[in-house]
């Protein structure tokens, strides 16, 4: 299983709309991730919207294929662009994984 870690930031202005919106994220999206394996998938965030997401799937790229082959996640990345400072395209187009230097079992 490949553990997968990202930062992205969220415009400071906008930080609470986007907390509230990941409150309910739309079932469809949910059934989504799980169907195209995203297992584990968590995101945080500080006050000044810096955003850490980390996930476990067996393939990231294979997993971030089979998201952007469905229709809901077109949807839910048009309405999330406009929270993210300095990205180019979609958020999900900018989640580059961290490189992981240590890990306790």
């Amino acid at each position: 299983m490949e553990r997968v870690c990202f930062v992205l930031k969220v415009r400071e202005d906008r930080l609470e709309e986007y907390r509230e919106r990941h409150a309910e994220v739309w079932p469809q999206m949910r059934a989504a991730l799980s169907a195209s394996g995203w297992h584990n998938y968590s995101l945080f965030c500080d006050d000044r919207g810096m955003v850490v997401g980390y996930l476990e799937t067996e393939d990231f790229e294979a997993a971030r294929a089979a998201m952007a082959r469905t229709d809901v996640n077109a949807r839910w990345q048009a309405e999330m662009a406009p929270f993210f400072e300095n990205l180019d395209g979609r958020p999900d187009e900018g989640m580059v994984p961290l490189t992981e230097i240590f890990h306790l079992p």
